[in-house]
């Protein structure tokens, strides 16, 4: 290394090299939403002096290599190092030892002259890459396509700010504003295509959660239908009386490979646990606000279970009670054509 590059990370302009391959690593990164909890999703890409790719690749899930080991043993599996070469990542290196040893050292070992970073890691105990990789003669760029960057990984960015989950609100909205007919006998107000979409976002996010009240009318199985590749969320229903029958749609499965949440309170019936836990469900006894499970304190048991993304499938009278109105952080709202 030649020791010039400075002692902290840059925030330089970057160059039309730079964003190009920065916007390949988000592509990377956004093939494991989903799979990754409690971890980011994390695109790399390598890249010669000359501008070609030598290597890249994308953390697959937690526990699993990083995306700059997966990228840098790609290159060394080419029989090829990256001595001169720049490395773009969509999030910072960490710099710590949790599952998997940390990727800064890792990097300057291989020879990268320059690291070009999407976003800096919010997590103050992994966090420190780009600083390292600065004092040990790296040049580092920071802030390329940064607001993408945190888009995509704003689960990750929610969880670690807030110690809580990112919550998706999915509503399927009529013209005159009615997410359901007056008697409710209608069980779709929505085309395929919203339907679809419904999917996508049960096998991009880690959680589903509904109420006892759709669960009772609908009987729905949560599940992911018609995703190549798709994985099923992890299923919550918020009971607060433990009146999910046992033998409910969304409980297939249950424990054995499907999880399956059930919210309550102190008051609801032993008895009703005890049948739940035999079905293969979680029972978490939270506390309750009027009668109700308190969202606040689900979601915060949500987020130290490593969840760190909810949709929230919500019937019509419960949508506004159960969420207080500064806590959504998007919502997916379908209008009928």
């Amino acid at each position: 290394m030649s020791g010039r590059a400075p002692a902290r990370p840059a925030r330089g302009e970057p160059t039309a090299a730079d964003v190009r391959w920065m916007r390949r690593c988000l592509q990377l990164a956004a093939r494991a939403e989903g799979r990754t909890a409690p971890n980011p999703v994390v695109g790399c890409v390598v890249v010669d002096g000359r501008g070609r790719k030598l290597a890249e690749g994308w953390h697959r899930r937690a526990g699993t290599a990083h995306a700059e080991i997966v990228a840098l043993d790609a290159l060394a599996a080419a029989g090829r190092r990256g001595d001169g070469a720049t490395l773009y990542v969509n999030l910072e290196p960490c710099n710590h030892h949790g599952r998997t040893g940390p990727c800064a050292p890792a990097v300057a070992a291989a020879g990268i002259r320059r690291v070009v970073i999407g976003a800096m890691d919010p997590v103050a105990g992994h966090a420190g890459g780009a600083r390292w990789l600065a004092r040990h003669g790296v040049e580092v760029v920071t802030g390329v396509l940064g607001d993408a960057s945190e888009a995509l990984n704003r689960p990750f960015f929610t969880w670690a700010r807030l110690r809580r989950p990112h919550v998706v609100l999915k509503a399927g909205v009529s013209l005159d504003g009615r997410v359901a007919t007056r008697t409710g006998a209608s069980r779709w107000i929505t085309g395929e295509a919203a339907r679809a979409e419904v999917h996508r976002l049960r096998d991009r996010l880690d959680a589903v959660l509904v109420g006892i009240g759709t669960v009772l009318a609908d009987d729905p199985r949560l599940t992911v239908r018609g995703v190549a590749g798709g994985r099923d969320p992890v299923r919550v229903v918020v009971d607060s009386r433990l009146r999910t029958p046992v033998g409910a749609a969304l409980l297939a499965g249950a424990g054995q490979g499907a999880r399956v949440i059930i919210a309550t309170t102190a008051a609801a019936p032993a008895s009703r646990q005890r049948r739940l836990e035999a079905a293969g469900a979680e029972v978490w006894r939270l506390r309750d606000r009027g009668g109700r499970v308190d969202l606040r304190a689900l979601v915060r048991r949500l987020g130290a279970a490593g969840v760190l993304s909810v949709l929230v499938e919500a019937a019509p009278r419960s949508t506004p009670a159960w969420w207080p109105p500064t806590w959504p952080t998007r919502s997916s709202c379908s209008w009928p054509r």
